[in-house]
Formats: structure tokens, C-alpha cells, sequence
């Protein structure tokens, strides 16, 4: 491929993953795919996808550039399905339109479609080329790659803090530590997550509504780790959207059965050898119940033990110029005895909120 056209079909994909992008936190458990098809140096077509059972963004793009897609190059980050699900193949509506080329940045993880749609279109007659901006298309769904590849969700750890790494007062008091801005950014975050998980803790301790308030966006699947069913039955946590309570097979039965009775999931999992429910198995199970994205929001103890568990992607740090002392930290219950121990992350991107900072570290 010469650099010019390197360049043009590098330029297209850049447009379908914007495109994708306009369905973050709203596509799960599909995948986030944006489609753009051009002829003759013109966009004659384009669309994403906006939620589950919605069309397909071929299919909207295609509709767009009605009769103009006969001999157009059609640009998509995730490859073409071929299998019937809440909507048709489209596949086959690609090979009817008359489209020239297709351009697929990567192949599609689930196993109904996995090459199957390079196949089909490349048997159709048309020509395929795979892997323009692969490695950007997978980060755009690192979530559903994660959930197809290793059977779990992608896990961000996000955590407000002082300067010397304290999440709370000695007494637990954390309200709040970061701004406004910093405040409205998390709320960000959770929009665009399938779920949000904290400790028994933080529920007894702040009593959270964990919704979305500050900006426009959907409420994630409230996650509440309990392991005896400590909960109160009249928690906020209950007030708006779906909640799992995840506690342990010793839990109360009739806790368990009140709890139900209030249209509320309970999820039960071993412990280990100290008591501590087995978050590893809690977390395999999610995809299932259509979880690609978590959000862990603590605290402490919850955030040492999914690092401990190395059960963690990415962490979401937003500091805060304050200095608390003697206080909660980070991770309390990490105790490294050597300096080649250390975990070592490295620094995606650095933003300022106001008078915070919000640092995005991948692990």
C-alpha cells in the first residue's frame, strides 16, 4: 500500500471511529462501531451505532448513500457480522449495495463472526483490507475485546485523592476531597461504564445514590460487595436503577429473600481463606450479564483488593492540592517488601480540573 493511500484510508477510519465513539456507554454489550463510505474523494454515507437492537452503523451509513455506494469505499472499525442477532447481517446488504472495497480496521472477537465476515465479503467479490488503525479500534473497545478474550469485564480503578495519597479522613470522612469539575468528570466516567461497584463500607458510610446526575447519561448496574447482607433495605442505593448485591453462600436467607422481594439481585460467591468474598469469581461472571465496562470506586479496602487480585486495567486518579496526614489511603492492605515489587503503570494522559488534577494511568 503506498503512504498516500495509507494516509487516505487511515483518514477515513479516524472519521468512523469518531463516529463510534458518539455511542460510548449506551452500545453495551455491543461493541462501539462507526461506518463511513466515500467514492470519488466524497462522503456519501455515514452512521453508528447507537444502542442494542438499533441498526447496525453499516446499515445506516449504506441507507445514507442509497444507489451512490455502487463502486465506494466503505470504512468500519469492527468487522461486518454475518449472523442474525436483534438485527439482520450486514454482510450481505454490504455485497447487494455494489460497495467496491471495504476497509476494517479489526476483526470482530466474537466467535458468530471472528473472520466470518472478511469471508463472506472477500467471496462476494469485493475486495477487504484488514488492520487501518487496529490497535486504535481495539482500545476504542477494549471493554468487549477484554469480555471475549479473557472472560471478564475492563476493570478501571478511580480514586480521589490528596497529594499524599489519602482517600479519607481517619474517621472515613471523604466528602469531598476533589472540586466540582472533578465531581462532574466521575459522573463522566460512570455514564459511560456498564457498571459501578464499591464496599459495604462505603455504603454504611456515605449511603451513595452511585446514579448519574451531573451530566446527561444513562445509570450503570449499582454493584454493592456485602458479604454478610449488611446493607439497610431503605439504602439510597436502591432508590433509582438496577443494583447486584454480591455477598457470600453464608450469608442470611431471609435478608437474602427481603432483598429479592424488592426487585433486587443478589449474587452469592465463596470467600477465601480470610473471609473475603472471591471477587475474581463475581468478576467472570459479568460478562454474562452483559458487563464489559466496571468502575471500581472503593474504597480502600475494595480498590487494595482488586490490585491485589490483578484485577485492574486502568486507574482514573483525580487529585486534589490538599494535604490530610494521617488519613485513609489508597491501598492500605498492599504491604511490597522490595523495590522490585513495585508495580509500575504508565501515564496515558494528564488533564487539570480547575484546581484538580486528573491523571489516567494504565496498569
Amino acid at each position: 500500500m503506498k503512504i498516500s493511500e495509507k494516509r487516505v484510508h487511515e483518514h477515513y477510519m479516524r472519521m468512523a471511529m469518531s463516529l463510534a465513539r458518539r455511542g460510548t456507554g449506551a452500545t453495551s454489550p455491543n461493541p462501539k462501531v462507526g461506518c463511513v463510505i466515500v467514492k470519488d474523494g466524497v462522503i456519501v454515507g455515514m452512521d453508528f451505532h447507537r444502542h442494542p437492537g438499533a441498526p447496525h452503523a453499516e446499515v445506516g451509513a449504506l441507507s445514507m448513500a442509497k444507489e451512490l455506494a455502487k463502486d465506494s469505499t466503505l470504512y468500519v472499525n469492527l468487522e461486518p457480522c454475518t449472523h442474525y442477532g436483534r438485527t439482520p447481517p450486514c454482510c450481505p446488504l454490504i455485497a447487494q449495495s455494489g460497495v467496491k472495497t471495504v476497509c476494517i480496521a479489526v476483526e470482530d472477537p466474537f466467535d458468530k463472526v471472528q473472520g466470518k465476515g472478511i469471508e463472506y465479503l472477500r467471496s462476494s467479490g469485493i475486495e477487504v483490507i484488514v488492520g487501518i488503525l487496529e490497535e486504535e479500534a481495539r482500545w476504542l473497545n477494549r471493554g468487549f475485546f477484554m469480555a471475549f478474550k479473557e472472560g471478564r469485564p475492563w476493570i478501571t480503578l478511580k480514586v480521589a485523592t490528596s497529594l499524599d495519597g489519602n482517600v479519607a479522613l481517619i474517621d472515613g470522612s471523604s466528602r469531598w476531597i476533589t472540586g466540582q469539575s472533578s465531581l462532574k468528570r466521575s459522573h463522566l466516567l460512570r455514564a459511560e461504564t456498564d457498571a459501578i461497584l464499591v464496599g459495604i463500607g462505603t455504603v454504611l458510610k456515605d449511603n451513595p445514590e452511585l446514579t448519574v446526575r451531573l451530566i446527561d447519561g444513562k445509570n450503570p448496574l449499582k454493584i454493592a460487595l456485602d458479604t454478610y447482607l449488611r446493607i439497610p433495605l431503605d439504602a439510597k442505593l436502591f432508590n433509582e436503577g438496577k443494583t447486584l448485591i454480591v455477598t457470600s453462600k453464608n450469608s442470611s436467607p431471609q435478608k437474602m429473600e427481603e432483598l429479592i422481594s424488592k426487585g433486587i439481585d443478589v449474587l452469592q460467591v465463596p470467600t477465601d481463606f480470610s473471609g473475603k468474598l472471591n471477587i475474581k469469581e463475581m468478576v467472570f461472571k459479568l460478562p454474562s450479564m452483559g458487563i464489559h465496562y466496571l468502575l471500581v470506586e472503593g474504597g480502600p479496602r475494595v480498590l487494595s483488593s482488586f490490585f491485589e487480585a490483578d484485577l485492574c486495567d486502568e486507574m482514573a486518579l483525580f487529585y486534589a492540592p490538599k494535604i490530610i496526614g494521617q488519613g485513609k489511603r489508597i491501598f492500605p492492605q498492599i504491604l511490597l517488601k522490595d523495590m522490585i515489587e513495585i508495580p509500575k503503570g504508565k501515564i496515558r494522559s494528564t488533564k487539570r480540573l480547575d484546581d484538580d488534577l486528573l491523571m489516567e494511568v494504565d496498569l
